[in-house]
């Protein structure tokens, strides 16, 4: 019975000691410490909203330059990507063709005008003889008809003439418009079809228009809070390398309906460009001016957390506890964004860290900085 009891005593003994080190387990468990977070508090100030479009640059006019005659090109008078004016002789054509339709029409023009007259004479005088009744009247009928058809012979070779002068000075291919030519023109001795073959292009680029689009709820937000839309504002340009582009653009035109499957309406920004630094097909950033928000709460893009369609902000309760919030976003201002719903002024945001912070759980707050959180933006 003895050792009985010794061994009912050992096994209470080792189910305390089993029981002590899960005590000491659940002890040293709930001694964890609070994650440590980055904070920031809610900013609250007077905020001018922005909003940016990629837009590509187009020249102001683009015309492809095309014979109006064919042949073959026998002089070239400009270097790709020179600057000409409207009127400036770029190409000439083989002419010797339209130089003797040009002679023969004149020669055609003479003799239907000698013809002419010849028939004139005797009009007058057949005119005169039917008064006076030495002629028929047939007679006089068919004098008249013959100095009518001829008079008109003489039109028909006039206008014969004028086609046959405009083809041999359509020979020399001329600039349509002022501006810059591309680089992809063609050579001596190529054969060019009238209005077929493109000799080169010239682009007309100071100024120059930037085409971007915009969603319907954004076009009614700018034409309400602006006057953009009837260009009296204006946007900015920011380059494809970041740079801002010194000259202001107004708004110049914009579309009259809404883009067929796209929902988005176009528009047209003018610059002047006087350098000639902006280029046609060039990829650019347009920023249009918004509505003046007095008192908006702005936090860093950072401490949103997005999930599917909805948004979410950790913030720091009043007992150190990590509190999750579902707010409202507006716009994005830099590295800043409008909360319009779901935070208060005072409240203390979670920026770095709330992944380790779940809902309720206790945190070590450590303020940080925007020069912190963005170092590259000193």
């Amino acid at each position: 019975m003895k050792k009985g009891m010794k061994t009912l005593i050992a096994g209470l003994l080792a189910l305390g000691m089993i029981a002590g080190i899960a005590g000491c387990g659940k002890k040293q468990a709930g001694q964890m410490p609070p994650a440590l977070v980055r904070t920031m508090p809610v900013i609250k100030q007077d905020t001018t909203v922005t909003y940016e479009y990629v837009g590509t640059i187009e020249a102001q006019d683009m015309a492809q330059v095309k014979p109006k005659v064919s042949g073959v090109i026998v002089a070239k008078h400009i270097k790709g990507g020179e600057i000409v004016k409207a009127g400036q002789a770029l190409y000439t054509l083989d002419n010797r063709t339209y130089e003797a339709n040009m002679l023969n029409a004149q020669a055609g023009l003479a003799n239907a005008r000698a013809s002419e007259a010849r028939a004139a004479r005797d009009y007058q005088r057949y005119q005169m003889l039917v008064e006076k009744g030495a002629v028929s009247v047939q007679q006089f009928d068919n004098t008249k008809a013959e100095y009518e058809q001829l008079a008109a012979q003489v039109n028909a070779s006039a206008a014969m003439l004028e086609k046959a002068s405009i083809d041999y000075n359509d020979t020399v291919v001329r600039s349509p418009i002022s501006g810059k030519l591309d680089t992809k023109d063609v050579d001596i001795g190529t054969y060019a079809t009238a209005g077929t073959t493109v000799l080169t292009t010239v682009s007309n680029t100071s100024p120059v228009r930037v085409k971007f689009s915009m969603s319907e709820t954004e076009y009614l937000r700018l034409a309400r809070n602006t006057n953009a839309v009837v260009g009296k504002d204006m946007v900015s340009l920011y380059l494809s390398d970041g740079t801002v582009y010194p000259e202001k653009g107004l708004i110049s035109e914009v579309d009259s309906i809404l883009g067929q499957g796209t929902g988005t309406i176009t528009m047209k920004a003018t610059f002047n460009n006087p350098k000639e630094l902006l280029l046609p097909g060039m990829f650019a950033r347009v920023v249009t001016p918004g509505e003046f928000i007095k008192g908006a709460l702005l936090v860093p893009q950072k401490a949103v957390q997005e999930q599917m369609d909805k948004k979410f902000i950790s913030i720091v309760d009043a007992e150190g506890k990590a509190q999750l919030r579902s707010v409202t976003m507006g716009a994005r201002v830099g590295e800043l964004w409008i909360v319009e719903s779901g935070l208060q002024e005072g409240d203390v945001v979670i920026v770095e860290g709330f992944q380790k912070a779940p809902n309720g759980a206790a945190v070590t707050p450590k303020p940080i900085t925007m020069e912190e959180l963005y170092p590259a933006k000193k």
